[in-house]
């Protein structure tokens, strides 16, 4: 090919190139237009790559979310899925999306013998609904606090997740019938020493994998705890003026991650912070960005050892 044959091919390249490339034409549009055959078109986009005229870049949303995980992971020292999503992706499709990478996640590396705490909650309630089948032996589903209120027993909503744990694995559930939170401590108190419910506390006790999402009071769509009749107009004053972000089973905490002097507290069924703190794997999921104060503070009070976490709400974090 004599140079000025190559020349008027590479302009003829560059001119296909950009029909293509630039106002997204399609090789039998750029075809018709310049009358030639659509095997020419492609001929002549194939010479554009060669000599550089056009350059392809593939970027992986692996490959970004997987160095966000590795920064979150080293900043906060746990382990840490970041779940990727398109973007203008509604809500409830990132948490769908969380919450399968965290059945996914949980489900891969759980062992027979294995005990499981259990948190209800919409989060949950997504993970179990995405669990795989994993038969485990000897093994047990514990409820980690209570689902009652002046409304209803709690036991269809916070039983259904259980269940399904159960089926998934093949396990025994241990469900804990008791409020969610006590009117009164000493009615707490006293019930804390029937054999029947010392039953279950004794296997949360013994509980070696937790799985739980975050409830906040100022998430765009309210937590359960918040929505389902569980806190009066006190409860919630109250909450507001001990400046809490967030809870996990039910128990309240600061953004700094502490949660003493929370008079709720007293009267949750949930385990306390420092219960919580001696579980050895504690898997938690969050999707919404409007839950970002409630993860900073849980991760402030070291409850969490696993995160599975949509990705728009992990580099807020590093942001932070």
């Amino acid at each position: 090919m004599s140079g000025i044959e190559a020349d008027a091919r590479t302009r003829e390249a560059l001119h296909v190139a950009q029909l293509y490339y630039e106002r997204d034409r399609t090789m039998e549009q750029i075809a018709a237009e310049l009358n030639v055959s659509r095997s020419s078109v492609s001929r002549l986009l194939s010479y554009a790559r060669e000599i550089g005229l056009v350059e392809i870049t593939v970027h992986s949303p692996q490959q970004g979310s997987t160095a966000v995980a590795r920064r979150v992971a080293e900043r906060y020292g746990i382990s840490v899925h970041v779940v990727s999503s398109p973007p203008r992706t509604p809500d409830a499709e990132k948490l769908e999306r969380t919450a399968r990478a965290a059945a996914r996640a949980l489900a891969a590396t759980l062992d027979p013998n294995a005990s499981i705490g259990v948190a209800w909650g919409a989060t949950v309630s997504a993970i179990a609904r995405h669990l795989p089948p994993k038969r485990l032996y000897n093994s047990q589903i514990v409820q980690m606090n209570g689902a009652a209120n002046e409304i209803t027993s709690g036991i269809a909503y916070s039983g259904a997740i259980l269940e399904r744990f159960g089926q998934s694995f093949g396990a025994d559930v241990q469900q804990f019938p008791v409020p969610a939170l006590f009117d009164d401590p000493s009615t707490k108190q006293l019930m804390w020493r029937e054999r029947s419910v010392r039953r279950v506390l004794d296997a949360q006790a013994r509980v070696q994998v937790f799985v739980f999402g975050l409830g906040s009071p100022t998430a765009d769509v309210p937590s359960h705890v918040y929505s389902g009749g569980y806190l009066s107009g006190d409860d919630l004053h109250s909450l507001m003026r001990d400046g809490i972000v967030g809870d996990c089973a039910t128990v309240f905490y600061r953004i700094d991650g502490s949660s003493s002097g929370i008079q709720l507290n007293e009267r949750s069924s949930g385990p306390s912070l420092d219960a919580i703190r001696r579980i050895p794997r504690r898997l938690c999921a969050v999707s919404s960005l409007s839950k970002f104060d409630a993860l900073r503070g849980a991760l402030a009070a070291n409850l969490i050892t696993e995160l599975v976490v949509e990705e728009t709400l992990a580099r807020r974090l590093l942001e932070s």
